[in-house]
């Protein structure tokens, strides 16, 4: 059975950008490919160096000076190592004797680890009001404070409301007390100043983020230490209170010596 009749032009436009995109992966595929196919951002290294001659640089460092490129293959082949095409750009090319793994993998562990000492500057925002209440103001400046000691800049922003905007001394002296209180874990970077309704201070750090790190750590580790000597106290003392309460349980269990009566000294035989 045929299908409905469809005149050109005329079909849904889900079918139409259907079509579309397949006539543009038909041409993309048509498409001609540059030359070379991928290009490789690694270093030539033994038989794919294609020049006559190199710059031989020894193992440890030292200059061999200009030889073929097939002695130089040899002399890899004869250490064991591999020749990597250092600098290609220099005339001749720069190539070293090395163990081409051994390099890649102490490259990539040197990429780990200043990846992990990499520090980013992050700067929080605390807001507050002209006319904030002192106990809101305690929480916001425990903030800041926490903030600082982490080694974040903080980005401190008063906000005016109404007629609020007439009175931008109440917004200074706020940012002047509160960077007072807070001077002893930050300064002030940037000095107040108005930006439409709000005004702005921001706050440095005097440590910095990885000096805010480590005092970090040896806090926690410090924490953790007079937790475990608590709970080992605690251990202990529980301990001796057990064998406290066994020693008592056991002077209890023992058999009392029954008390020796006139009757005792008595001659069994003698009918009473």
């Amino acid at each position: 059975m045929r299908g409905p009749f469809l005149v050109p032009g005329c079909g849904s436009s889900r079918a139409r950008a259907v079509e579309r995109t397949n006539h543009t992966q038909r041409l993309a595929a048509r498409a001609p490919q540059p030359p070379g196919g991928h290009i490789s951002t690694e270093p030539r290294i033994n038989d794919r160096i294609r020049v006559p001659e190199v710059r031989l640089v020894g193992p440890a460092g030292e200059q061999v000076g200009i030889v073929k490129i097939e002695t130089a293959l040899q002399l890899a082949h004869d250490s064991e190592l591999d020749l990597v095409e250092v600098a290609p750009m220099a005339r001749p090319p720069v190539a070293k004797l090395m163990d081409y793994g051994k390099f890649k993998y102490e490259n990539a562990q040197k990429a780990r680890d200043s990846r992990r000492n990499q520090t980013n500057t992050i700067i929080k925002e605390m807001k507050l009001r002209p006319k904030i209440d002192s106990h809101d103001y305690e929480t916001k400046k425990g903030h800041v404070v926490r903030f600082l000691k982490g080694g974040d800049k903080v980005k401190i922003t008063i906000m005016f409301r109404g007629r609020e905007q007439s009175r931008p001394e109440l917004g200074f002296n706020l940012l002047k007390k509160l960077s007072a209180d807070v001077d002893e874990f930050g300064f002030v970077e940037s000095s107040p100043k108005q930006d439409g309704r709000n005004m702005i201070m921001v706050l440095g750090p005097h440590k910095k983020k990885t000096e805010a790190k480590v005092d970090a750590a040896v806090e926690r580790e410090r924490r953790m230490a007079n937790r475990q000597a608590d709970l080992d106290a605690e251990a202990a003392a529980a301990a001796e209170q057990r064998a406290a309460h066994a020693a008592q349980v056991a002077a209890l269990a023992e058999p009392k010596q029954r008390r020796r009566g006139p009757a005792d000294n008595m001659d069994p035989d003698i009918d009473l």
